[in-house]
């Protein structure tokens, strides 16, 4: 027995001072500063804010590219003052990350609907003269960040925009309150919590084994296609959703299909986007486009797609009036969809 319990209490001595990574220390900061509201108010004092107006973030340029600058709270404050704002607004914030020294960023909109906004709004030029930079459209704007302002600005939309459309409780009618992180909402008449949310979306490269199918949407840039992507239904599991989309966008019915990965996307309102590859049944390839979904459809040849991925820069129309055939910039999942398909197209055609 007093061997047992010798050992026992090692292996405890050992698990209670076991050194964490960097990524537990930091997601378990996270977890305090969304669960501990005094926690998260005393993180925003040495904190960074990221600035909204509009859900539009606050931009940058350089070098052909878009940064986001951070903002301490006493340059908010002192911004916010400047402008007739009161300091109560940074209560609207929301908690979107952490550096690895435990840095805590925030994001805040200063020109949403509230009390704060017809003030906000009457001001937008000058406090973009006054940051030296601009409210730009993030879906304008996504494709010229960097990879890590890009994940944190769109999360930091997606968080915003749910805010605003969730300030009243569904049950009872009353306005909700959020905590301090923003990771939830509260009625206070009947302690409802209510958790920000992301829409499933399926986005699925079809391939017949030698080409593979890409589509557009009217809204889409001219010249650019893409990989048939749509919402799940309710009751659907990920396989029934991507075999629907296919016969009802193209007409076509999938034989098999391989997970790839996955993407938050801040549009319409936050989507989780679940990237797979499917192949359809041999033989039957003619497509069939539903006109109230897609614009057009059509097979294209390795070679066709490989020569797309290599383009840079814009795409302007030609002398005959067509554009270019382009796919999605690299930071979109579907990008790194068609890419690992012309990869393993290259891969397979190598001699043995």
């Amino acid at each position: 027995m007093f061997l047992y319990c010798g050992i026992a209490c090692r292996r405890k001595f050992f698990w209670c001072y076991r050194p964490l990574s960097t990524y537990v220390t930091k997601t378990r900061y996270l977890f305090e500063l969304k669960e501990d509201d005094d926690a998260c108010k005393k993180a925003q004092q040495t904190g960074a804010f990221y600035l909204f107006h509009g859900l539009a973030p606050l931009l940058q340029t350089s070098a052909h590219q878009y940064l986001a600058p951070r903002h301490s709270l006493l340059e908010l404050e002192r911004l916010l003052g400047k402008f007739g704002q009161d300091a109560q607004r940074i209560e609207d914030s929301v908690l979107i990350g952490c550096s690895e020294q435990q840095e805590a960023w925030f994001a805040v909109d200063l020109g949403l609907d509230s009390s704060f906004s017809i003030s906000a709004s009457s001001h937008k030029p000058e406090m973009e003269t006054e940051l030296k930079g601009s409210f730009i459209e993030l879906r304008k704007a996504l494709f010229q960040l960097n990879a890590r302002d890009a994940s944190m600005l769109s999360t930091a939309q997606a968080l915003l925009r749910w805010h605003d459309a969730h300030q009243f409780c569904s049950r009872s009618g009353q306005p909700t309150k959020k905590n301090v992180a923003g990771s939830k909402r509260v009625c206070p008449s009947n302690n409802i919590i209510y958790y920000p949310q992301m829409a499933p979306v399926v986005i699925t490269l079809v391939s017949d084994g030698t080409r593979c199918l890409l589509a557009r949407q009217s809204s889409f840039p001219k010249g650019m296609y893409s990989a048939l992507a749509g919402f799940c239904d309710i009751g659907e599991s990920v396989e029934e959703t991507i075999r629907r989309e296919v016969a009802e966008e193209v007409g076509l019915e999938v034989e098999s299909l391989q997970y790839c990965a996955s993407q938050h996307w801040p549009f319409p309102s936050g989507s989780l986007m679940i990237a797979c590859h499917a192949t359809v049944k041999p033989g039957q390839t003619e497509i069939q486009v539903n006109l109230r979904e897609l614009e057009t459809a059509a097979w294209f040849s390795h070679d066709e797609v490989a020569t797309a991925l290599k383009r840079k820069g814009s795409y302007t129309q030609q002398q005959n009036g067509t554009f270019p055939f382009w796919l999605p910039p690299k930071l979109a999942i579907s990008h790194q969809l068609i890419k690992e398909w012309v990869e393993k197209q290259t891969c397979s055609s190598l001699p043995a």
